[in-house]
């Protein structure tokens, strides 16, 4: 295995402690399963995958205050989740 970290909106991260949940596995292995999904489906490939993705982020109607304050609350939770692990560790 390969550790890697990826940065998550809120609600991607919800969306994926619900499927994890949902399919009684760990959120890794919800995403591995769902990138292996994208990458095995046709349709999730090519200019039908960039027009989806364009509408989301019209969707979110981001400006610099909302991907500041993102930003900031992504920031706060992965110092957080750090701190976790490491009181777990000792």
């Amino acid at each position: 295995m390969v550790k890697a970290t990826y940065s998550l909106d809120v609600e991607t991260v919800r969306k994926l402690k619900e499927i994890a949940s949902q399919w009684g596995v760990s959120k890794s292995e919800a995403l591995r399963r769902a990138i292996r999904w994208a990458a095995a489906e046709p349709s999730a490939t090519g200019k039908e995958a960039i027009h989806a993705l364009d509408a989301l982020q019209r969707s979110l109607a981001l400006d610099s205050g909302r991907v500041g304050a993102w930003a900031a609350t992504a920031a706060k939770e992965r110092k957080d989740a750090s701190t976790r692990r490491e009181g777990r560790r000792r």
